[in-house]
This record gives structure tokens, sequence and C-alpha cells, in this order.
């Protein structure tokens, strides 16, 4: 078994299902104090799974070399736990699908670049709203320099199925050695 085909078939499950959490994953990161959680869009791009980071948000240098995330299917009762290390995406492409989001998120990215940087303290969600709203938005409305692209390289994924008729969970782990996937069992 691929982890990787089974991870998109799975998904796609999760999607069909109109789960809520089909978009999304949580990763953490350690910036050598302590272990950060956040929730992200796992994005595929061009056949490969990515997460895109604003560089002026805290987690930008911690996700760099190596990261560990989790998603959750509920519709499907599968969660996977995937471990690895990134690679920048080409700035083309984080332009091109930077072009594909919301309004608002498009927005924040140019906050982060002409006001504040995320994560930092702002008086309150109003300044912070009224900040937004009034931001002079270059024409075109192009991608700032610190929207960026992370791919994800997977060399270990776990994969536990909740939904087994007799109750028993199915848990499996992946490890990647050379070009190929080794699988063991694991009690759940």
């Amino acid at each position: 078994m691929d982890p990787i085909e089974q991870f998109y078939a799975d998904r796609a499950e999760a999607q069909a299902a109109q789960d809520p959490m089909a978009a999304v994953c949580c990763v953490a990161s350690y910036d050598g104090a302590q272990v950060q959680q956040r929730t992200l869009v796992l994005r595929d791009v061009e056949g490969e799974l990515a997460i895109f980071i604003n560089a002026t948000s805290p987690k930008w240098a911690t996700l760099q070399d190596a990261f560990s995330l989790t998603t959750w299917w509920p519709s499907v009762q599968v969660q996977y736990r995937m471990q690895g290390t990134t690679s920048l995406l080409d700035s083309k492409l984080v332009a091109e699908s930077w072009q594909l989001r919301p309004d608002s998120p498009k927005r924040m990215d140019w906050f982060y670049h002409l006001q504040q940087p995320q994560s930092s303290r702002i008086e309150g969600r109003d300044t912070l709203l009224n900040a937004v709203a009034a931001l002079p938005l270059p024409e075109p409305l192009i991608a700032p320099a610190e929207a960026q692209g992370l791919q994800l390289h997977f060399e270990k994924i776990e994969r536990l199925d909740l939904n087994q008729s007799n109750g028993i969970h199915d848990r499996r782990v992946f490890v990647r050695q050379n070009d190929s996937w080794q699988m063991s069992t694991l009690v759940p």
C-alpha cells in the first residue's frame, strides 16, 4: 500500500462526504523553546501536498526544516499523523495559487507586508478591521514577497482507521526507506 495514494483516497472520500475537516491539517513545530500547533489549509499543488504561510509569521522559520502534521476526518473516521521535511515552493507557483485565494486572506497578506507582522499585538479587533479595510492595495493585485509556500516531503506516515466493524482500530505506520515505503502494523 502506498500511504500517499491512500491519503488522497481517504481525503477524497471525506471531501465527498462534505467533511469540514477535509481541507485542513494541524501542523506542529518546535521553535527551540516550545512546541507550537496551528491549523492550516493543506493544499494540493501540482500533485504534491503543500502549505502556504506568510513569512512574517513566527511559524515560518520553524517549518522550513521539519514538520509534523495531523489530519482528522470524522466523516470517514480516519486520522493521519505525518512527519517529514519541507522545501520552498517555486515563487511562480505561489504567485499563481495566491490569485485563487479569497479577498480577505489576500488583504491580510498585504496587511502583514504594509502594517504589522502576523501574530503581533494590535489595539483591538475594530482597529484591525479598520486598518485592513483602509489598506492601499497595489494594482494589479499580486502576492507580496512574504507570501510563501512549502512543499511537504513525507518520511513517516501513520494511518489510524477507527471505522472497523469489530471495534478494533486499524493502525499502520509507513516509513520511507530510499524510494519505497516500509509498512508495520501497530497495536492501536
